[in-house]
């Protein structure tokens, strides 16, 4: 697991630049779930994404570095990562090139243009996009940092498991939203050192279930993913990604939500608790909504994982 010291050195180095999230109790959710829920809101951080947490510390500890830091970076995303470190980049004054596919959601490329890094939204789809931001990097003098296969990331994103064991220390199990496994890792792994006895619940979406699909296999295999609402969910990991081991020894199951979950409760959050989440971001609670979770009488920590939904498609889900 990551070092507890180095997560707390983490939390140091990434104050200044993020915020620390609320984790707030749902009796909307609670009720429906048959069990005692709070919600952990990174929807309500810098860059409406958890994805700011990773970004900064992986950009800080390269800084840090006493061999030379990097002069520019690359990196491929769906849009919240890539936001994230374009936020972070131009905090300290480095060249980014982020790609993405070519259908990812306005208001993540709109961001991703607007704090200033190069957008190659010319993928189509996210494998695709991280095919070329890996090729680029050895093309150029550019730092390739992955959104999810990066140590510094995923320690990053390792922070939000101990806000959520110092606000509710009696919390039993976590649900946690999975893309490319580097959220689930980071929180597991900090979570399981302080009580190893915390289920750890991850969720795909049916369309693009990865890790479901590849601990089924006991080895990660790829899959062919379809269209979702949860684009920030949708894909393959790299084949050599550092989370398949994370969560093949820190995750107690990982199960899938439907669109149709998916839509459920992004109207569920907005109409009961007047929270704004993507569709990625609702996983979690569409798991919790669904009964997949298995959290009945449990006390469940969920994240809702980011906000960066398009109005159009928000509007859409609530009508």
């Amino acid at each position: 697991m990551i070092p507890l010291l180095d997560v707390f050195r983490a939390r140091k180095r990434i104050a200044p630049y993020v915020r620390r999230t609320p984790l707030v109790a749902s009796a909307w959710l609670s009720e429906a779930a048959n069990a005692e829920v709070r919600l952990k809101l990174e929807s309500l951080q810098v860059t409406s994404s958890f994805k700011s947490r990773g970004a900064f510390n992986a950009v800080i500890a390269r800084l840090e570095r006493v061999d030379g830091a990097p002069r520019s970076l690359v990196t491929a995303s769906a849009g919240n990562h890539g936001r994230a470190l374009a936020e972070a980049a131009s905090a300290f004054h480095l060249r980014l090139t982020v790609f993405t596919p070519r259908d990812a959601p306005y208001t993540k490329l709109a961001a991703i243009r607007r704090l200033g890094a190069e957008l190659r939204a010319e993928a189509r789809n996210y494998d695709e996009a991280e095919r070329l931001a890996q090729a680029y990097a050895r093309d150029s003098e550019a730092e390739f940092i992955s959104g999810y296969s990066d140590l510094d990331v995923i320690t990053g994103a390792a922070t939000i498991g101990l806000e959520i064991l110092e606000d509710a220390p009696g919390v039993a199990m976590i649900v946690i939203p999975v893309g490319g496994g580097g959220l689930t890792s980071g929180v597991a792994s900090a979570m399981r050192a302080i009580d190893p006895n915390i289920d750890v619940v991850g969720v795909e979406v049916e369309a693009s279930c990865a890790f479901q699909t590849s601990l089924r296999a006991g080895r990660l295999v790829p899959i062919v993913p379809g269209p979702t609402l949860a684009d920030g969910l949708a894909g393959n990991p790299d084949p050599d990604t550092i989370t398949w081991n994370y969560i093949r020894r820190l995750v107690t199951r990982i199960v899938t939500v439907t669109e149709d979950d998916l839509r459920q409760a992004i109207a569920g959050l907005a109409g009961h608790e007047h929270i704004i989440a993507e569709g990625a971001g609702a996983a979690g609670v569409a798991a919790l909504m669904g009964g997949q979770a298995g959290a009945r009488g449990r006390r469940v920590a969920a994240i809702v994982s980011g906000a960066n939904i398009d109005p159009a498609t928000l509007a859409s889900v609530i009508d």
